[in-house]
């Protein structure tokens, strides 16, 4: 079995650092760098790009709303022919970016409520992949199995790799518990190591409802905003490695 481990990185602004990257890269095989509208900034993108490439792991575009304030997590209501502009102009930044690095942009992740709204609306979600398929059809779009994003990237042919959350709990409909809800973010590495392992191994999620919910899993998210999020990649690598589960960039999981 195999799995990529993928982190949200770059999500500072000028000298306000968010997260350790730097700690994170040995651990994770793909990290998904914020394009500066809900945080991110030039001189952080590449700075970022040139450590993933040096650790060898491969960078992704996290594009979302416009709200730096908000960290990208506030609710915007988007008319969906809004949406290719809004995600070629930040996934061209960083494409750029990466060129100026030698590095190349091999996935796009949407970040926090663009990402939660577009599994459930599917006309964002079509806007989505459908940008996605005509900036390149060889990126790897990072969603949810069985979400309206995973059926968007089906219908324009993009690649998917289905995404779970270690590091977050989840409900019996498969949606992640509110961050307003006591322990909805895991803290405890030993727990989101178990967690990972489970999963990948069983190829499903369990919700804080004790439901077992099947789902295909090929990457999973550590939350890089985290002050544990060092601890936790450190453990959840460890166990995958001690249960025999590969961990691959996601590059690497479409060969062969």
């Amino acid at each position: 079995m195999k799995v990529t481990l993928n982190a949200d990185l770059g999500e500072g602004f000028g000298p306000w650092m968010m997260g350790d990257d730097e700690a994170l890269l040995p651990f994770i095989g793909s990290a998904s760098l914020a394009c500066g509208f809900h945080a991110g900034d030039p001189g952080t993108m590449l700075r970022v790009t040139k450590l993933a490439l040096a650790a060898g792991v491969s960078v992704g575009a996290h594009p979302g709303f416009d709200d730096l304030r908000g960290f990208g997590r506030r609710r915007i209501e988007i008319d969906p022919a809004e949406i290719p502009a809004m995600l070629a102009y930040q996934v061209g930044a960083l494409s750029a970016v990466c060129a100026l690095a030698r590095h190349r942009v091999t996935h796009v992740k949407p970040h926090g409520a663009l990402y939660t709204m577009a599994c459930t609306d599917p006309a964002l979600a079509g806007a989505l992949a459908g940008t996605i398929a005509g900036l390149n059809r060889a990126l790897i779009l990072i969603a949810p199995a069985g979400s309206a994003l995973a059926a968007a990237a089906g219908r324009y042919g993009v690649r998917l790799a289905a995404e779970a959350f270690c590091d977050r709990t989840y409900e019996s409909d498969g949606s992640l518990t509110s961050r307003s809800v006591a322990g909805a973010v895991i803290h405890d590495p030993a727990e989101a190591a178990a967690r990972a392992v489970a999963m990948v191994r069983d190829q499903a999620v369990i919700s804080r409802q004790g439901r077992i919910l099947p789902t295909r899993i090929d990457t999973l998210c550590l939350h890089g905003d985290s002050p544990a999020a060092p601890d936790i990649a450190r453990a959840v690598a460890a166990a995958l490695d001690t249960a025999g589960i590969s961990r691959v960039s996601l590059p690497e999981l479409y060969m062969g």
